[in-house]
């Protein structure tokens, strides 16, 4: 139940934003969280996710130390964030560093997305979350200043501030800016997890996450927690043409083993007794938008958080990362405005404020990582286009030793941005006069 004598914060989508954004907000005496999810059951749809230095770093300040322990989270135990081999020979041909100083706790982590999710929802009061609750539309009451939100089952809700974070397909996003519904960038991901039981027999088994690239196709491996494996295997097509494999295929959808298995049996020994141990996957379509022109929706009074806000398609994994610290900003944003000490609530210009201020925070570098991926996209699919030419072995090795140097994202200074963020707001700099409206 909502209390209206508080700030009433509505956050769309119980994933790893949503359920960040409420951590963030849950000790404000003065604000009530409520989070609604279209599912029926609290759980993650997916497979593997990586966390960068900023993620963990996140987490850590959220509170969340049981998503940092070694039961749930896999570090390297060479502490580089990935390593690169060689599709038929197997050997490393690279490695990504960390460019700062990063402690043990914060080193880059693979997780299954479903304990990331329950270590998140362990911090929430479960009378907070709503399932079955799929978002329809927005209304603005003039008369009480509240946002009147509907779901897809005719019930409504009531609040001062809305936060989408429903995923890359967003119903939020789409609602306030139509134009801005994804499109297929032609990848596809055949993900599995299973219990390590199913490889452990397999002689030089990576104990570390390892990506193999080859010249039309990558590889990945990597341990989870809990005694957990993943393998990630892909396929790039050009998503224009009109009988392109997988065009029409749906989010985590069934996939079939031998398809795999195709895919890769040319490649090393190695991968091919690892591909061959997988007994189940799971076909993912990689999906992309266009940056918003802002993110500040509805009268001043909505916002986008994670993949609702930069439908990136998941590329550089940094997807979560980038949604836990829109979550901190976002919360941080409220909190500018409305401190713990506040004596009343929020005007609504106060509310346009702290959500201009998080804006400020985020939508510069995320708008950067999506132009990033647009382009490399773009690249993917000149590089793998039917009747092209594949590179040959020395170009390859070139590809993976003069790879982006993704640091600047994966340790990425949220903290440092907010606090350039407020001063900017303080100046009145380049404040956004292109709000949308209901």
């Amino acid at each position: 139940m909502t209390d209206s004598s508080k700030l009433q914060i509505a956050i769309i989508g119980a994933g790893i934003a949503g359920l960040g954004a409420a951590i963030a907000l849950k000790h404000h005496p003065a604000i009530d969280v409520q989070v609604y999810e279209k599912a029926s059951e609290l759980r993650e749809i997916g497979a593997s996710i990586a966390l960068g230095p900023n993620g963990m770093r996140t987490l850590d300040r959220l509170g969340v130390q049981n998503a940092l322990d070694d039961e749930v989270a896999f570090r390297n135990k060479s502490r580089y964030p990935m390593i690169y081999r060689h599709w038929k020979t197997n050997e490393i041909v690279s490695t990504d560093s960390h460019a700062g100083e990063v402690e043990y706790r914060h080193l880059t982590s693979r997780f299954y997305r479903a304990h990331l999710q329950e270590a998140l929802a362990k911090h929430i009061d479960p009378s907070k979350i709503h399932l079955s609750k799929s978002f329809q539309s927005v209304a603005f009451d003039a008369a009480t200043k509240k946002l009147i939100i509907t779901f897809t089952d005719g019930t409504t809700a009531t609040a001062d501030i809305i936060l989408g974070a429903d995923g890359i397909h967003s119903p939020v996003r789409t609602f306030f800016v139509p134009t801005s519904s994804t499109a297929w960038t032609g990848w596809v991901a055949f993900r599995s997890v299973f219990p390590i039981s199913h490889v452990a027999h397999i002689k030089d088994l990576p104990d570390e996450a390892n990506h193999f690239w080859g010249p039309d196709r990558t590889f990945f491996v990597s341990k989870l927690g809990r005694d957990l494996f993943t393998v990630v295997g892909s396929y790039q097509a050009d998503p224009n043409a009109p009988d392109a494999p997988y065009k029409d295929s749906t989010w985590n959808s069934d996939g079939n083993v031998d398809t795999i298995r195709e895919f890769y049996k040319d490649w090393s020994p190695l991968v091919r007794q690892i591909v061959d141990a997988v007994p189940h996957t799971r076909v993912y379509p990689n999906s992309a938008a266009h940056p918003l022109e802002t993110w500040v929706l509805g009268n001043g009074k909505v916002t986008l958080a994670g993949d609702a806000a930069h439908a990136h398609g998941g590329a550089f994994a940094a997807g979560g990362s980038l949604a836990l610290d829109d979550a901190w900003a976002f919360a941080s944003s409220i909190l500018h405005v409305f401190p713990v000490d506040a004596k009343k609530k929020p005007t609504e210009a106060e509310i346009q404020k702290a959500l201009r201020i998080y804006e400020r925070t985020r939508k510069p570098h995320t708008d950067r990582v999506m132009r990033v991926v647009h382009e490399n996209n773009l690249k993917k699919i000149a590089q793998y286009s039917e009747g092209k030419k594949l590179e040959s072995d020395e170009q390859l090795r070139a590809r993976i030793k003069n790879r982006a140097d993704p640091s600047w994202i994966h340790e990425h200074d949220v903290q440092a941005a907010f606090a350039q963020a407020v001063a900017a707001e303080a100046a009145g700099r380049g404040a956004s006069n292109e709000q949308a409206r209901l």
